[in-house]
């Protein structure tokens, strides 16, 4: 199985362009970096070392070869010439302990440098004094202990250089992260008014800024939802003046079968003109969607409690499970038709109906359960259908126009959430609406 290294790459614009700016530099910063320490301080560090341990190896044998007389003079001419300062420590000891410096490369480098040159035995310390050098080494009769400038043994401008990388480094990603930034908000602001308008909302302020093909995208998306906007006012009027002028043969028709004396046929003509006045109001819902009305907080709760005293109006013994305090940012109408199209789908095809309402994590889950006939898995998707009604599988839609499901999915995807049908443990259907909380 291969390894992808798509699964530990960031998934953010943001995050991608600003690894594309930082790898680079990261890789050429290292690449600097590796050069400077290998072939230039740690020679010049190396070069100082050899230098000293050759000062500190004249002087031993300075003092070897004066058989421990005319040592003041000795020491002058260390300090004079060399910038040594040597102290000639009688009956004293080298220490046993040893303290190690930070960079350890430093403390390598100089006890390879005083092991190539002397043949004594020898101590040092890196990390007492902060710009010294404590150098000891056994003589015949004591310790001869040098005190040498840290800048005579070790090359000290490699701190300076690291502070200059890393502040170039910092000053570098500190602009990149601002300029990125500017370059990904307008984007992200396309794809909120975009998820916004999905949902129904319209974004009024949004207006395309950022680079050139940004601004292309963000006008696209407006002359696009301009023209949806358009399209989707012009089928509600064309609806609703069909509505309107259908209605009005009809309410002739009505009255002059109240006119007409009591007869079979007088019944059945008016349940055709009640089933066509109801196949009207389900088309002009369909086209009208969500026009006309804004979202804003809805009490879930009491919406469901007032389907409950809506159905029981209808006749239907709806059974309610509900969690306190629910709420969601939806338009009000819109969402109770939907969940209502439910309810009534339920209960024309069962007798017993219950809904349930609870939070699930950051989404809220609406349920309705019957105990009909159901839908079989693989007809569920189209139930959803505009104008399906699926006889076979729930005796047949007996009444509307198969337009139920299709307003109730549109409307809950409007509102940023999801409609599906499942089994229910009643035995029949169970419709699940899961809604941002």
């Amino acid at each position: 199985m291969r390894l992808s290294i798509k699964r530990y790459l960031p998934k953010g614009l943001f995050q991608r362009s600003l690894l594309i700016i930082v790898l680079p530099v990261a890789l050429m910063q290292g690449a600097v970096t590796w050069a400077f320490f290998e072939q230039h301080w740690r020679t010049t560090t190396a070069r100082l070392s050899e230098n000293i341990a050759g000062d500190v190896a004249l002087i031993v044998k300075m003092h070897q070869r004066a058989d421990g007389e005319g040592f003041d003079q000795i020491a002058d001419i260390a300090f004079t010439t060399l910038g040594l300062s040597v102290e000639f420590r009688k009956d004293d000891a080298l220490p046993t302990t040893r303290r190690t410096a930070f960079f350890r490369v430093l403390d390598r480098t100089l006890r390879r440098a005083l092991s190539s040159k002397l043949n004594e035995a020898f101590w040092f310390d890196t990390t007492r004094y902060p710009n010294y050098v404590d150098i000891r080494v056994e003589a015949e009769g004591g310790v001869l202990r040098f005190i040498a400038a840290r800048d005579q043994v070790f090359a000290t401008t490699g701190h300076i250089f690291v502070i200059w990388l890393s502040g170039a480094t910092l000053i570098l990603l500190t602009v990149a992260i601002l300029f990125i930034r500017n370059q990904v908000k307008p984007i992200r602001h396309l794809a909120e008014a975009a998820e916004a308008f999905g949902r129904g909302q319209d974004m009024e302020r949004f207006k395309p800024a950022g680079a050139r093909e940004v601004r292309q995208a963000a006008s696209a998306f407006l002359d696009m939802r301009a023209r949806l906007k358009r399209h989707m006012e012009q089928r509600t009027q064309l609806l609703a003046g069909v509505s309107h002028d259908l209605r009005t043969p009809l309410t002739r028709l009505r009255l002059q079968l109240a006119l007409m004396p009591d007869s079979p046929e007088r019944e059945a003509a008016r349940r055709d003109i009640a089933e066509m006045e109801a196949a009207l109001e389900e088309y002009l819902a369909f086209a009208r969607g969500q026009a006309g009305e804004e979202p804003e907080a809805v009490d879930l709760t009491a919406l469901c409690e007032t389907l409950g005293d809506d159905a029981a109006r209808q006749g239907v013994d709806l059974r309610l499970d509900l969690e306190e305090g629910l709420s969601v940012h939806a338009r009000e109408g819109a969402l109770k038709r939907a969940l209502a199209n439910l309810v009534q789908n339920a209960a024309a095809h069962a007798g017993d109906v219950a809904l349930s309402a609870r939070r699930e994590g950051s989404r809220i889950e609406v349920i309705i359960d019957d105990d009909g006939p159901g839908i079989e898995p693989g007809q569920r998707e189209e139930a959803f259908r505009p104008f399906s009604r699926l006889d076979p599988a729930r005796n047949a839609n007996r009444t509307g126009v198969g337009l139920g499901l299709a307003i109730a999915r549109d409307t809950v995807r409007a509102h940023g959430g999801e409609l599906r049908l499942e089994t229910s443990p009643l035995g029949g259907l169970r419709a699940r609406v899961s809604l941002p909380a």
